[in-house]
Formats: C-alpha cells, structure tokens, sequence
C-alpha cells in the first residue's frame, strides 16, 4: 500500500476531504493507463486519413460517436484513477480486478463504437441531422436484441470491476485508516458503480425476454439512469450532511 509511511494528518486530500494515500503511480496504473488509452485508439473516427472531400465528410460524420464512445471510457478511466488516488491498493486483488477491467474495455471498445454510431445512424435518418456515417448494417430486430447483450454484458463486467474494487477498499477500511467521511463515500461509490451494472443487467434481461420486434426496448434500462443516479447522489448527500454534522467537520 503506498503511503502507508506517511502520517494520515499529513496526506494531503481531494476536493471531497478524502486523504489521498496513492501518491505514486503503479505499474499496474501505468498499464491500465496505456489499455484506456489503447483503447481511444481503436475508437478513432478512421485509422486512414481521408483521400477526398466525400471520404473526409464521413469521417467527420463519425466524429459525435467517437466522442459518445470516448466519453464513456473516460468514465471509467476517471473511476479508476480517483480509485487510485484515494486508497493507494497495490496488492493482488487489486491486480486481478484491474485485469479484469483492462481485459473487459479492449474486448468492450468494439461492441460500445458499433452501438453508438448505430445510434446515432438512426438519428440521423430520423432528423436529417449529420451525425453517422450510415455504413452500418443490422439485418434484423434480432440483431438488435443480440448486440444489446454483447454491449450490456461488457457494461456490466466493467463496472462490477469498478464496484468490486471499491467493496476491497472497504474491506479493508482498518488498514486504510478510512475516518468516518471515508467510510461513507466508499460506500456511496460502491453503490454508485453497482447501480450502474445493474442497468446493464437490466438491459441483457430484456434483451433476452423481450420479443425481437419490441426493438429498442433494452436500451430503456439505461434511461432510467438520468434519473436513478441523482436520486442515489441526494440520499448519498443527505447522509454524507448527517454525517458531517454528527461528527462536527467543518
């Protein structure tokens, strides 16, 4: 565990008041580091620049689902790197789940860059706007379904690598010398990334029991999310305001 040396009054804290214990970077950040960004990689709008002004209007048609794609990644990579910082893990449960996370975003880019350019694809015949290449191909209702089980079976593996790094943290709440504060956003993390995998769960169940004509239909289990989300950051607050209030921090 790095900074396990230093005074826990001394580590210095993120903007939350959690004592950052990671103060240096591990081979296994460094290599996660060089996946994630592996990964924005092969999510590049083309990896051939363009020979004509028709071939560069397409590239440039892809470039709202490069960002969607990308954006989602770096969600994780943020999830990681504050993870990171704020336990300062480097033992071999920490490895393990960082591998996971690793393996699961390389296999993950590819059904997350079909899915958001199909989307936005449809968007683009629906409204005219010019977003999508339209280069894509779905041969039916089925394929629909089957992709949104492929993608919510990756959402799920990525962010149940996230939960269950954050559930090894609490773990070990003691040997962190996690405070009361800390304990609490560990728990509120936690739950955050399983409500996050859980509508990816969600979505593969529908994707499975639902009738292939109902399409679209899984993606509404990450709609709810908008919604779900802030209401777990209020309770989260509230507890967090009790909290601070009990224990009198200013």
């Amino acid at each position: 565990m790095r900074g396990a040396g230093q005074g826990e009054r001394s580590l210095p804290k993120d903007s939350s008041g959690f004592r950052i214990r990671g103060t240096e970077t591990t081979r296994i950040e460094t290599f996660t580091d060089a996946a994630f960004a592996f990964a924005l990689t092969l999510l590049v709008v083309s990896l051939e620049p363009p020979t004509d002004f028709e071939a560069l209007i397409r590239v440039l048609r892809d470039v709202p689902a490069f960002l969607m794609s990308a954006s989602l990644l770096m969600l994780f990579w943020w999830g990681h790197e504050r993870w990171s910082r704020r336990y300062g893990l480097d033992d071999g449960v920490t490895v393990l789940l960082s591998c996971v996370l690793v393996f699961t975003v390389l296999v993950y880019v590819y059904p997350l860059r079909f899915i958001s350019g199909l989307a936005l694809s449809w968007i683009s015949v629906l409204t005219g706007l010019p977003v999508g290449s339209g280069t894509l191909v779905i041969r039916g209702p089925a394929d629909v379904n089957g992709l949104f089980v492929v993608y919510g079976l990756g959402f799920l593996a990525m962010s149940g690598a996230m939960a269950a790094l954050h559930l090894h943290a609490y773990r070990r709440r003691e040997v962190l010398g996690l405070d009361a504060l800390e304990q609490h956003e560990t728990r509120a993390s936690l739950g955050a990334w399983a409500l996050l995998g859980t509508a990816g769960l969600g979505s593969v169940l529908l994707s499975l029991w639902v009738p292939a004509t109902w399409v679209g239909v899984p993606g509404w289990a990450y709609m709810l999310l908008p919604v779900a989300m802030p209401l777990f950051g209020a309770r989260m607050g509230r507890r967090r305001k009790a909290l601070m209030e009990g224990l009198d921090i200013e």
